[in-house]
């Protein structure tokens, strides 16, 4: 038996081959978006993919299942409360395949979502491993905020929190100390709140060492999962419907993403996500162009920043960089919505000026001061007294209440948010005067009351 783990750092997401060596058989769980490296591991071990499990519909990526499938002949296995759109094979409570001397066995475990999958791994009749998706991760659980409108199956948060409470404590937590947990994401997923950076544990180490699995009331434990959960980015919600359909295969996707030329002209009207450096963004841009700079969670952010039904053009520094643009964006089931990608500016028709830390330090009391970090974040690491509020998520939606009487600075807690913040703020905002404080906010101290 082997067990290889696929990372993919952007979304903080992780899949799963388990390769029986005496069949010579793989079974997949939990796949990205791109089949390629599923088809690899196959091929190096000298073996076949016969099935994909899906834990859930994620709502976080887009999963190559049903490509895997078509491609393989593997058979797909879900929940019958997902109500799949493709040919599938139920898997639920009770019901349980062989590979080899491998046995998978499904558990039922709602809370995450109302049609979550966690899986037991066996062999010659011990369980060894349990893959438990988005419902059990490394020092944290799964959010239970996502279900209340997507997906065939929904139910409100508070319901789910209390089937999560159920689902660890007399499904899991039941099995052996020494079971391997594998989860579906680590450390900066948006699908939990406090997630560990490791990769896998063990239940006994969850046990010991996850708060949420302390010793807690149901109400308790509700109470304190619901509490300051992060935010739903605006493409949740849609790839839970593409994931329960089925995504298109990815490289034709991919391929069939217009390539302009530098200067091709755009039409307009059009959104313009801009991910070249920030830097050179400000010194000219098209008008409107929102700056999502390329970076480990370019995706995430063009996914919270942008909604699943508009479209944009894609701007890179360069070739290979639109290339590693567009995939990304595939990522998340965005590549169809990509109008044109191209290199370099197009005829920059906009410029963003650069603040004077000092004059600002010195005379904070002259600007608007917009803190787009999240509300948790402005309420408890305070920097600027008097700051507005606008979380990053919301700031297109709500740009329009910020006054205009003053220069408007918008600050984030290290550069990268208030690039794009300051840019959209400079996007419904042409006439007032928007400024990035980019970096130099970690000069300002936390707390301090500026």
């Amino acid at each position: 038996m082997k067990i290889e783990q696929f990372e993919d750092k952007g979304l903080a997401h992780f899949s799963y081959a388990i390769l029986s060596e005496c069949a010579r058989e793989v079974v997949l769980i939990d796949p990205a978006r791109d089949p390629q490296p599923y088809y690899d591991f196959a091929r190096a071990h000298d073996a076949r993919i016969v099935s994909v499990i899906e834990t859930h519909p994620h709502a976080d990526f887009v999963s190559s299942h049903l490509e895997i499938a078509r491609a393989t002949g593997a058979i797909i296995r879900v929940s019958k409360l997902l109500g799949a759109d493709y040919q599938h094979e139920t898997f639920d409570e009770g019901q349980s395949f062989g590979l080899g001397k491998l046995i998978f066995r499904a558990l039922n475990t709602p809370g995450h979502s109302p049609d979550s999958l966690s899986i037991v791994l066996s062999r010659e009749g011990q369980a060894v491993a349990v893959f438990t998706g988005d419902t059990l991760f490394v020092g944290d659980v799964g959010r239970p905020d996502l279900r209340e409108k997507a997906g065939s199956l929904t139910a409100p948060r508070e319901e789910l929190a209390r089937q999560l409470y159920h689902s660890l404590r007399k499904k899991l937590l039941t099995l052996g100390d020494d079971v391997l947990v594998y989860p579906a994401h680590g450390a900066g997923s948006l699908c939990g709140k406090a997630l560990s950076g490791a990769g896998s544990s063990t239940i006994g180490a969850e046990k010991r060492g996850n708060p949420m699995l302390r010793e807690l009331s149901e109400t308790d434990f509700v109470g304190e999962l619901l509490q300051d959960q992060p935010f739903i980015p605006k493409y949740f919600g849609h790839d839970v419907a593409l994931n329960k359909a089925g995504a298109p295969a990815y490289a034709p996707s991919v391929q069939q993403v217009p390539r302009l030329a530098p200067q091709a002209p755009l039409e307009a009207g059009v959104l313009v996500v801009d991910a070249r450096p920030e830097a050179a963004f400000k010194r000219g841009h098209a008008v409107g162009a929102i700056n999502i700079q390329q970076g480990g969670k370019f995706e995430t952010w063009l996914g919270s920043i942008v909604g699943p039904e508009e479209a944009f053009y894609l701007i890179a520094a360069d070739e290979a960089t639109r290339e590693n643009l567009i995939r990304k964006a595939a990522k998340i089931g965005y590549e169809a919505q990509i109008k044109g990608a191209l290199v370099g500016s197009p005829a920059a028709g906009a410029i963003l000026p650069t603040l004077d830390v000092a004059q600002f330090r010195q005379h904070s009391a002259h600007y608007t001061i917009v803190d787009i970090r999240s509300a948790a974040e402005h309420r408890n690491e305070p920097l600027f007294a008097g700051s507005l509020n606008l979380p990053l998520p919301e700031l297109r939606e709500r740009a329009q209440e910020l006054p205009t009487d003053k220069p408007i600075v918008v600050h984030c807690a290290g550069g990268y948010r208030s690039a794009a913040g300051s840019s959209m703020v400079a996007a419904a905002l042409p006439r007032a005067r928007v400024l990035d404080l980019s970096e130099a906010v970690k000069s300002f101290p936390v707390g301090a009351g500026h």
